[in-house]
């Protein structure tokens, strides 16, 4: 009987080994070492044991409130984003709870950060655009964006279109507008049922994912590894994922479909319906 094991997420702390089973020689001694490091403060009576991990699942969101990313939070911790987010809320796609327990050690690093601190001038742009993105699938024009993110209409387009980072302040002023704006229709700010339908059908068109796409997902907002896949069908990630391996493996599609355990029929039909992808491999 087998037991399967899940793939760590990272391999920067414990949990890779104690959660996941990991048992790279680097993260084996990582535990090894914290093991022994613990059992010599118990025998010096210096041992701190977990504390409850309330106070800081609260000092979380109300930094989050103010408009702090969760990465953001991560660079002034020195905490992994993906340790972060478990003291908030489950990583279910992970199957992993929320952290209940803490150090006094981590208490300590992310009570010391104040909900305003100073912002850098320049942010990875991720987050402010998907917020955007998000904000005209519900049919919010730009134009009528841009007083809620205190800035010109343009500078909206500009965030969109160019892939340059954006001023700290904007990304707080996006995370503001977008939890004030995400739940609110967008007639009862004026705005005309054909600037809505206009703006939803330009978010349909770009395959921006709405809110709701986004409400079991704040914990990569931000991310910019992260890919949403809104919108695409199952058959455009096939022809997505036979592409690479026929170009990367130089595969045909008979041997690309059992790597993908489907039938060359399906990947036929994927590559019809998607042309753009067809390009470049092999028959």
């Amino acid at each position: 009987m087998t037991t399967d094991r899940r793939t760590a997420p990272h391999h920067n702390n414990l949990t890779c080994y104690t959660d996941y089973r990991c048992r790279r020689p680097e993260c084996v001694e990582r535990f090894t070492t914290w093991q022994r490091n613990r059992l010599q403060a118990v025998a010096d009576g210096t041992w701190q044991p977990f504390i409850d991990a309330a106070p800081v699942r609260e000092h979380l969101r109300s930094l989050y409130a103010a408009g702090l990313t969760i990465h953001r939070v991560s660079e002034l911790t020195g905490i992994d984003w993906n340790t972060l987010r478990l003291y908030t809320q489950p990583a279910v796609r992970q199957g992993r709870g929320m952290i209940r327990r803490t150090t006094a050690e981590t208490q300590a690093k992310i009570l010391a950060i104040e909900p305003t601190p100073s912002l850098p001038g320049r942010v990875d742009p991720t987050g402010t655009r998907r917020r955007i993105q998000a904000l005209v699938a519900t049919g919010w024009p730009l134009k009528e964006l841009g007083p809620h993110l205190a800035i010109q209409p343009d500078n909206v387009r500009r965030i969109l279109a160019r892939g340059q980072r954006v001023y700290g302040t904007t990304a707080q002023s996006a995370a503001k507008a977008y939890e004030q704006l995400r739940d609110s229709k967008p007639q009862r700010h004026g705005v005309t049922d054909l600037a809505i339908a206009r703006a939803r059908r330009h978010a349909k068109q770009n395959r921006w994912a709405p809110p709701s796409y986004w409400a079991d997902r704040m914990d990569v907002i931000d991310d910019p590894d992260f890919e949403p896949l809104y919108g695409v069908s199952r058959r455009e990630i096939v022809a997505q994922d036979a592409n690479w391996l026929m170009r990367t493996n130089g595969l045909d599609r008979a041997t690309a479909a059992a790597r993908l355990g489907i039938s060359k029929a399906y990947i036929d039909h994927a590559f019809r319906d998607h042309p753009e992808y067809a390009l470049g491999t092999a028959a």
